[in-house]
């Protein structure tokens, strides 16, 4: 079966030398500038107002909007779906390849971006909610639609619903579905063109049932799946609780030692920290506004609160947690790669009770982050041909996809993720500077609403001349 998925004729080659010549010259710039002025301008929201994210991540909060008769997702519903695109391999493998291949220093970056970034997250989330629009169903939206009713640039959008489409219908996918097959290969000996198969099939089931089924599965596995990583990370935190502060202190020479420095290791360290970091958590890259858009809410920036500690929950938390696993087995330079060195970590603080509770992790990971992924990506498909075809098109093309990602190589998966995260993520940054007055605003009257005793409710008068069919 192997032979159907040739892939050589492909010039991984090139594609990687594109992708590094972005990265390295472009989009860490655009990364870091963007959320340094982002929390400047937002007084560093992403701290100060952690309090309030905690308090109305559960809070019922219903959009007020004459004539929408479609069936609403919550806010705790938008967030979960986000969620579970951003807890996915990327918390597991993705952290072991950024530590493989740019050492321990690369969780410091990763660190950095994430505090950073969740300024960023708060932006694109907020012009989402903003700039959504009213479905038969539900409500939707993304950096497409703020690029064509914020921006007034249609061509704009349609750019960047073509680059989401390749990077979450096509990329990702391979990362998730190579994560998972060498996971249940490397366990339990299973044939990777069966879980390939299976993975396939048990995709079509969900995401034939539309947002309202997506939403309703990441409500229920993702606060379990996330929970349950935790606190098996602080068990073996517990465990080797002597072993800490070396460990920290590791992270942080690594970041910044001058051997580090002499050896042009901390580039690399910057570099994977960034790159991994952005794949995991999203921030930016304009992949999570598109279910942040779907929430009936009451007012925009509450849902660019609630994405912020997104940020906070998926790299903070779960990232470290997979750090810490890994640097505290010592593992961290025997010469493996990805879910592998995970692996191996898990087994060496875990027996082989590791690698099966890891083997389950990696199936609600990656699962529940490919269906999250196909909702982006269908968003999109929306965006571009809204049509009944278009759509069930790109359903079949998702197995297919998720199918092909078994029988890939995980550099090659990663080549795509890097390029399709490197064009997604200029565009979305360009957008959102563009309409950063509107974000800004909107924080400023959330704020003044909250200091007066009220639950803040968005008047769509505050912004006269915007196109907000979403809020009208």
């Amino acid at each position: 079966m192997e032979h159907i998925f040739n892939l050589e004729f492909l010039r991984f080659d090139i594609i990687s030398s594109i992708s590094d010549l972005l990265w390295t010259y472009i989009v860490i710039t655009m990364l870091v500038g963007c959320a340094l002025y982002f929390t400047w301008n937002l007084r560093a929201v992403q701290f100060t107002m952690l309090r309030t994210m905690f308090h109305d991540l559960f809070k019922p909060s219903s959009q007020p909007v004459e004539g929408f008769t479609g069936r609403k997702i919550t806010s705790f519903g938008a967030f979960a779906i986000s969620l579970s695109s951003r807890v996915g391999t990327g918390n597991l493998a993705g952290v072991a390849s950024a530590i493989f291949v740019g050492g321990p220093g690369a969780v410091f970056w990763m660190w950095v971006m994430a505090l950073l970034g969740a300024s960023t997250a708060f932006m694109e989330a907020t012009l989402a909610q903003l700039f959504k629009r009213r479905g038969k169903d539900s409500f939707y939206g993304g950096p497409a639609y703020y690029m064509k009713h914020g921006l007034h640039r249609p061509w704009m959008g349609t750019l960047f619903a073509i680059f989401i489409i390749f990077g979450f219908g096509f990329s990702h996918q391979l990362v998730q579905s190579n994560t998972m097959c060498g996971a249940l290969n490397e366990a339990l000996g299973l044939p990777t063109e069966y879980v390939a198969v299976g993975l396939m099939l048990l995709t079509f089931a969900i995401i034939f049932g539309g947002i309202h089924r997506i939403a309703h599965f990441c409500e229920m596995i993702v606060p379990f799946m996330a929970l349950g990583y935790i606190l098996l990370a602080l068990y073996i935190l517990a465990v080797n609780i002597t072993q800490i502060p070396a460990m920290l202190s590791l992270i942080v020479r690594s970041a910044f030692g001058w051997q580090e420095v002499a050896g042009g290791t901390v580039g690399m360290a910057v570099m994977q920290g960034v790159k991994r970091g952005l794949f995991s958590n999203e921030a930016g890259e304009g992949s999570a506004p598109n279910a942040a858009a779907t929430a009936a809410i009451a007012h925009p920036a509450s849902q660019g609160l609630l994405q912020s500690l997104g940020v906070f929950i998926d790299t903070i938390v779960i990232c470290t947690c997979t750090a810490f696993i890994i640097l505290l087995s010592g593992l961290y330079d025997e010469g493996t790669d990805g879910i592998v060195l995970t692996d191996h970590a898990m087994r060496h603080h875990l027996g082989s009770f590791g690698t099966i509770y890891l083997t389950a992790a990696i199936f609600l990971f990656a699962y529940s982050t490919i269906i999250a992924n196909y909702f982006y990506g269908e968003t999109n498909v929306r965006y571009i041909c809204n049509k009944s075809w278009a759509v069930a098109m790109f359903r079949c093309t998702t197995g297919v996809v998720v199918l092909m990602g078994g029988f890939m190589t995980l550099q090659q998966t990663w080549c795509f993720v890097d390029l399709a995260m490197a064009l997604m993520t200029i565009l979305n940054l360009i957008s959102i500077c563009l309409l950063s007055r509107y974000a800004f605003r909107l924080l400023k009257d959330f704020l003044e609403q909250r200091k007066s005793g009220k639950d803040p409710v968005f008047n769509p008068d505050l912004f006269p001349e915007a196109d907000l069919e979403g809020w009208r």
